[in-house]
């Protein structure tokens, strides 16, 4: 039985006026020599394509899910899978990622949630062998349960931060199973309400002891993949641990983690931070700690995270400058970490969603692909930047200047002409090409 009534999506260029075709993304393109596909590595997101059922904080779900009967059972889990499949097939995706307990019922123990878990791999692996799909990264839910609401890794209580351990532990062992490209950490409860009743520096050492843990667990099974760890500021908590891509970086180096890890970084996550997305693809990119990328975007009038699909050319083009630039994806990829709107509750509205994104993400690659071959932006930062090519700039970055003859040179060339950042010029350089 399908349960998204229509075809798969094919490529039918800007003049199609079908709304369940691309008009830009056409996966076998080559962009400098390499497809689309392969460039932008689109994963599905099973807690959002599966599981969400479109509720907000005002309203209960109105996602329309004929294929699930709401049970808890291990059954209806597995009857998803094929579900999710089908979305992949007909979308032309080609990866996917899950949290454990999307994709498996959280039941009333540890042990026979692992159970039922190790059933619904089981089937995903069939699905995976019988279709080329690959599992980009997996992870566990630390976030949604009761037991999490004082944290995991960085709960007050011992006893929660095993059993958190112990679900790590499994989930790792499953991505593993699966042969997936990566594993994210997402500490959605890693944080604080309120400094009153709370040690920052114990929740900190203990948040990296369960890291090292993890690195030293995945070793002894042969799970090469990397780690990632996704920046978020607030929402659920007060304040997260892992707030940005600058405070995640700091993190790792502080307790010696950076060769294990790198970032995932979302859209509506960086905005939440007061940042752009490509102020945290570019600080994680610095650190050479790009992985991947959550596909989607907020809104600026509503101050959640509202995972909203990408659609902004401008947004899209400057990641793929920032991605492009690093080399592009390795183990990463573009994951739909996106929902629809409460309005949009029919099934073939997640092809339209992702038709969207797909698009919007194809224009953004050709676009900075382009801008990338015509070279005067790279350039006009280059000159920006030339005095440090030589004589004392050159000393400078070689780390061998000091104050006395930086001052001496001061004094000799008395007061700087600074020449103009050009900023207009640049934005207008941008449009040509948009």
């Amino acid at each position: 039985m399908e349960y998204f009534n229509c075809g798969k999506i094919q490529y039918e260029g800007s003049s199609s006026k079908n709304p369940l075709a691309f008009k830009h993304y056409n996966p076998t393109e080559k962009i400098g020599g390499k497809t689309m596909k392969d460039h932008l590595r689109f994963a599905g997101a099973y807690w959002h394509v599966m599981r969400n059922e479109l509720a907000d904080p005002f309203g209960q779900g109105t996602a329309q899910m004929p294929w699930d009967d709401k049970s808890d059972s291990v059954e209806n889990a597995i009857a998803r899978v094929d579900v999710f499949f089908e979305f992949l097939d007909k979308m032309g995706i080609e990866f996917y990622c899950f949290h454990d307990r999307d994709i498996s019922p959280e039941l009333n123990d540890l042990a026979a949630s692992s159970a039922a878990l190790d059933q619904v791999v089981a089937k995903l692996k069939e699905k995976q062998a019988e279709t080329g799909v690959k599992l980009l990264w997996g992870t566990a839910c630390l976030f949604a349960h009761p037991r999490y609401a004082q944290g995991a890794a960085t709960s007050p209580d011992a006893s929660v931060y095993a059993y958190a351990a112990a679900q790590v532990k499994k989930a790792i062992e499953v991505t593993n199973e699966l042969d997936g490209l990566g594993y994210t950490f997402w500490g959605g409860r890693e944080g604080y309400s309120t400094l009153l009743n709370t040690n920052m520096k114990r929740e900190l050492d203990h948040l990296a002891a369960f890291m090292h843990m993890a690195v030293d667990h995945a070793k002894s099974i042969g799970f090469d993949g990397p780690f990632y760890i996704e920046p978020k500021p607030r929402e659920p908590s007060t304040h997260q641990y892992d707030s940005d891509s600058a405070a995640c970086l700091n993190f790792l180096r502080e307790y010696n983690l950076l060769d294990h890890f790198k970032l995932n970084i979302e859209t509506n996550h960086a905005t939440l931070a007061g940042h752009t997305v490509e102020h945290d693809l570019t600080v994680a990119a610095n650190a050479n700690a790009l992985g991947s990328i959550d596909a989607n975007t907020g809104d600026t009038l509503i101050g959640w995270d509202t995972d909203q699909f990408p659609t902004d050319i401008y947004m899209t083009t400057q990641i793929m400058l920032v991605v492009l630039k690093m080399g592009g994806f390795t183990t990463g990829g573009l994951n739909f970490d996106a929902k629809r709107r409460r309005e949009s509750h029919e099934p073939i509205d997640l092809m339209h969603a992702h038709i969207g994104g797909m698009d919007a993400f194809a224009r953004g690659l050709k676009i900075a692909h382009a801008i990338q071959e015509d070279g005067r932006m790279a350039q006009f930062v280059e000159e920006r930047y030339s005095s440090f090519d030589q004589d004392i700039g050159a000393k400078i970055e070689a780390g061998t200047a000091s104050f006395a003859e930086l001052e001496q040179l001061a004094l000799a060339n008395g007061e700087p002409t600074l020449a103009s950042g050009r900023q207009e010029m640049l934005e207008n350089l941008i449009n040509e090409f948009i």
